[in-house]
């Protein structure tokens, strides 16, 4: 099973059992977290394209579109911080296994 069909497993499990917004949700570990991971993005993606995509979901304070060091080219994924940590969750909720120019993100 792959990492993204995993993570759906897990958010339709919490939903099943009720376990939304108690200690068992994976939710709560990150609750206070403003950070996330966005990978498997296309590699001609700029700054600006990644916060459009993920600006869906929260404000967004800062981003580092990781670049390989001698081309400048990206290598395909950024860290972002939300204003709020709520967004964080629901970026990885609703832009996980999404399509973005034929790649299938990883949030």
């Amino acid at each position: 099973m792959n990492v993204i069909a995993e993570i759906q497993r897990i958010n339709d499990l919490e939903l099943e059992k009720g376990l939304t917004h108690t200690s068992a949700s994976w939710h709560t570990k990150y609750q206070n977290s403003a950070w996330v991971y966005a990978g498997n993005l296309p590699n001609n993606l700029t700054e600006g394209d990644v916060l459009c995509i993920l600006s869906q979901y929260g404000e967004i304070e800062d981003i580092h579109l990781v670049r390989e060091a001698d081309s400048g080219k990206s290598k395909g994924f950024a860290f972002v911080k939300y204003e709020d940590a709520r967004s964080c969750v629901l970026a990885v909720d609703n832009l996980t296994g999404s399509d973005v120019l034929g790649r299938t993100l990883r949030v």
